[in-house]
C-alpha cells in the first residue's frame, strides 16, 4: 500500500482509506486513482519565501492607524496557545496591559514586537521578488432557508457525506506533515470524491441536508465564504460552519469567464458575477461548475450575535481585522500589518489607502502564496458589497516577537492541515 501511495504523492491529491476490519488473510493492496490535477507552467524552482528586517517607520500608515480595534483578535490568538514558547511572554503582558486605547496599543507592540517584510519568491530566491501580493475580501452571509423542502426552498446545504475519507499525509511521509486530502472508498479502490457536477441532483448526498434556501447562487457564494447564517421562516437563525470540502481543486469562476472574453479581471466581483449569473440563466450549472470544489457545513448556535464565525484557528473573526492566509508561508494566529486599497478602487493611482494592523486568523483554498491576505469584512450585506469589490494589490509585514528570529515556512508546515 505504502509502495502505492509513494508513486502518487508527487500528483496530488492522494487518498488512503479508512481502518478496515480484522481479516483472516492479506488483503488485496488499496488502488490510489487521483483526479487528474490542473497543469500550471512549472517554476524553475520552488517557490521561497523571506522575513526581512523593518521598522515601523516603514509601515505606511501605522502611525494613523487604530490598532486597539484588532487587540480583542490578537488576544484572541493568544488564548489559542498555537503561536508557540516565543510568544508566551507577550501574551502575559498583552493580558495584563491596564489600559487599551490606541496609544497604549501601539506603543506596546512597538516595545514587544518587530516587523517583518514579507517577501515572496514565486519561482525561487533566483526568480521575481514579490513585495506586493493580492488581497480580496469576505464576509458572513445571511440566506432564508428552511428545514425541510417546499415552496421556494429548493436548493440543499449539506453536511459532511459518511463516504467522504481523509488521509494526513504527514503519517505516511513526514516531509508532508499537515497536508490532507480526500477521496471515497469503493471496495479496495481509493477513488476521488465526486465534483459539484456529479454532486448536482442530490443522489450522492441524500440525507446529508442540512437546510433548503431559495436561492442556488446564493448558495454556492456560501461555500466561497466558508460559513454563514441562514434565517428560518419561524424567525430564528442558524449557522452553518465550515466542516469540509470534497477534495477537489478550487477553481475560479471569475478567471473562467476572463479566459472566454465575457469580462476583464478588473472587472470580476462577487457582484458582477452574481449579474452575470442571472443575465445568462441558461448558463447557471456551466459557470458553476467550473469550479468542482464543495464545500460541506455543519449547524452551529449562535450564542452572541456579534460575535464573527470561527476561522481556521478555531476563534471569532474579527470585522476588518482578520485576515486568511496561507499557512504553509505565513504563521496561523500571528499579527501582521497590511499595506492596500480600499474596496473597489483596484489599487489605481491616487486611491484611498487601507492599512491597519491585523490578525491572521483564517485560511482558505483560494489563499495561496506568500503575500496574500483575504480580508474578513462582518456580517451582512454592507460588509458583503465591500467584500465582493475587494481586490487589490497589497504588502504585509509580519510583527514577531523583539529579539526572536522570524519563523522559517518550513517550521510552519503543519501549523493547520493544507487542505
Amino acid at each position: 500500500m505504502l509502495a502505492a501511495l509513494s508513486a502518487c504523492v508527487a500528483t496530488p491529491p492522494v487518498f488512503d482509506t479508512p481502518p478496515s476490519p480484522p481479516v483472516t488473510e492479506q488483503p488485496p493492496p488499496v488502488v490510489v486513482t487521483p483526479p487528474a490535477p490542473p497543469s500550471p507552467v512549472a517554476p524553475t524552482s520552488p517557490p521561497d519565501l523571506r522575513f526581512e528586517s523593518a521598522t515601523w517607520s516603514q509601515l505606511p500608515g501605522w502611525s494613523a492607524d487604530r490598532p486597539a480595534a484588532a487587540w480583542t483578535a490578537l488576544l484572541r490568538s493568544c488564548a489559542t496557545n498555537r503561536l508557540g514558547a516565543d510568544w508566551q511572554r507577550v501574551c502575559t503582558r498583552a493580558r495584563a496591559l491596564a489600559k487599551v486605547n490606541d496609544r497604549s496599543v501601539r506603543q506596546f507592540l512597538e516595545t514587544e514586537l518587530t516587523p517583518w517584510r514579507i517577501v515572496y519568491f514565486p519561482n525561487g530566491l533566483a526568480g521575481p521578488r514579490n513585495e506586493t501580493g493580492l488581497v480580496t475580501g469576505y464576509y458572513e452571509p445571511v440566506l432564508r432557508g428552511a428545514r425541510q423542502r417546499g415552496g421556494a426552498f429548493q436548493t440543499p446545504l449539506y453536511g459532511v457525506p459518511d463516504d467522504l475519507v481523509t488521509v494526513d499525509l504527514g503519517d505516511l511521509f513526514p516531509e508532508l506533515k499537515g497536508q490532507r486530502v480526500r477521496g471515497q472508498l469503493k471496495g479496495n479502490r481509493v477513488t476521488p470524491y465526486p465534483d459539484r457536477a456529479q454532486l448536482a441532483d442530490g443522489k450522492a448526498l441524500a440525507g446529508k441536508e442540512l437546510l433548503w434556501v431559495d436561492d442556488p447562487i446564493d448558495a454556492f457564494f456560501l461555500q466561497i465564504q466558508g460559513s454563514g447564517r441562514v434565517q428560518l421562516p419561524d424567525g430564528a437563525t442558524v449557522r452553518l460552519a465550515f466542516a469540509d470540502v470534497n477534495g477537489q481543486p478550487y477553481q475560479s469562476i471569475g478567471r473562467y469567464l476572463v479566459d472566454k472574453g465575457e469580462m476583464t479581471l478588473e472587472q470580476t466581483s462577487a457582484q458582477s458575477l452574481k449579474a452575470w449569473i442571472r443575465r445568462n440563466p441558461d448558463r447557471k450549472d456551466e459557470l458553476l461548475n467550473q469550479n468542482p470544489s464543495v464545500v460541506f457545513f455543519r449547524e452551529e448556535p449562535i450564542t452572541d450575535p456579534a460575535l464573527g464565525p470561527r476561522g481556521a484557528l478555531g476563534v471569532p473573526l474579527t470585522a476588518e481585522r482578520s485576515i486568511a492566509i496561507d499557512p504553509r508561508w505565513l504563521p496561523l494566529g500571528a499579527p501582521m500589518y497590511l499595506a492596500t486599497s480600499q474596496p473597489g478602487s483596484d489599487g489605481r493611482a491616487g486611491s484611498p489607502s487601507l492599512n491597519r494592523l491585523v490578525v491572521a486568523q483564517d485560511t482558505g483554498g483560494a489563499i495561496r502564496g506568500g503575500v496574500r491576505a483575504d480580508l474578513f469584512f462582518g456580517l451582512g450585506e454592507e460588509p458583503g458589497n465591500k467584500a465582493g469589490r475587494m481586490r487589490a494589490p497589497g504588502r504585509m509585514w509580519l510583527l514577531w516577537p523583539k529579539g526572536v528570529a522570524a519563523p522559517k515556512p518550513a517550521q510552519l508546515t503543519g501549523t493547520i492541515a493544507a487542505d
